[in-house]
């Protein structure tokens, strides 16, 4: 039961989330937010992905089912009902997550969260997924609300790190999982889902990825001029010319175990990046 709790509400992309909007809390400029604070902002994060990843699950049974990659969720085997008592229960827990973000931090953070869940909940599940390759392009918005919110705690008016930052999490999201579609091509192609591989090819996918990467890794140095050091520099290079790597070896050759490797890479260079820039805050700016 407990596995399958996770599974339905993604808890490791609510992790992700979490770990992401928490280090742009650490790393935004301003007065550093109480321990209590962060918790709370983890918490509220975390409760907003659950709601939008069950959601995500709840609305595309019909596609997981017929996919090798899902057809062991939850709703697909029938170890949850798919019932629109589900519904209720996954507008809960966002209500939960914003306003209790509202409550103990403040509407902006807690806008924020709100259109995080949104953007992957309605923008790319509901509206964008089965209509165009742009579906995790503009859906992978997603993941930088959860930097503008983490940054909303400290100044809401927002400072330039935490929106460079945002940006670096809007072009990660498509390297990410357009390195996932090469490899599960042939899922996507069966069911119908226009990921960017399927209808442009694998080859043409893993140069468009290539090229994403190079420009989240340029712009993932931009921080250094607006005051993070040397330290963070060292992650978002690491990180970044780890990812390209794996890039360059996916263009060469596009199967799926290479398009697997490149994934992978993409959340090593993100957990890299997020550590070092906490480091060097911490170090330099105690």
């Amino acid at each position: 039961m407990v596995k399958q709790l996770s599974n339905l509400f993604k808890l490791r992309i609510g992790i992700i989330m979490s770990v992401t909007a928490v280090a742009a809390l650490v790393v935004t400029p301003g007065q550093p937010a109480q321990a209590w604070e962060a918790v709370a902002l983890a918490i509220t994060v975390l409760l907003a992905a659950g709601s939008a990843g069950a959601f995500n699950q709840y609305y595309e049974r019909d596609l997981d089912g017929r996919m090798r990659r899902t057809r062991n969720r939850p709703f697909v085997t029938g170890e949850f009902s798919h019932s629109r008592w589900w519904l209720l229960l996954i507008l809960l827990l966002l209500l939960i997550g914003v306003g209790g973000a509202g409550f103990a931090l403040n509407g902006v953070a807690a806008l924020y969260i709100f259109l995080g869940a949104f953007f992957y909940a309605v923008v790319y599940t509901v509206w964008l997924k089965r209509r165009t390759w742009l579906n995790i392009v503009i859906g992978g918005a997603s993941g930088s609300f959860a930097v503008l919110a983490g940054a909303a705690v400290v100044d809401p008016s927002l400072s330039p790190i935490p929106i460079i930052l945002a940006i670096v999490l809007f072009l990660w999201t498509p390297s990410h999982f357009w390195s996932l579609a090469i490899a599960q091509h042939k899922d996507y192609a069966d069911v119908g889902v226009p990921m960017l591989p399927v209808v442009v090819g694998d080859q043409a996918a893993a140069k468009a990825v290539l090229g994403n990467t190079l420009l989240l890794v340029s712009i993932s140095i931009l921080p250094v001029f607006f005051g993070l050091g040397w330290i963070y520099l060292f992650g978002a290079l690491s990180g970044g010319g780890y990812f390209l790597y794996r890039n360059l070896q996916m263009v060469r050759d596009p199967s799926p175990q290479v398009a697997m490797d490149s994934f992978f890479a993409s959340l090593i260079q993100l957990v890299l990046l997020l550590v070092f820039a906490v480091l060097d805050v911490q170090l330099f700016n105690p």
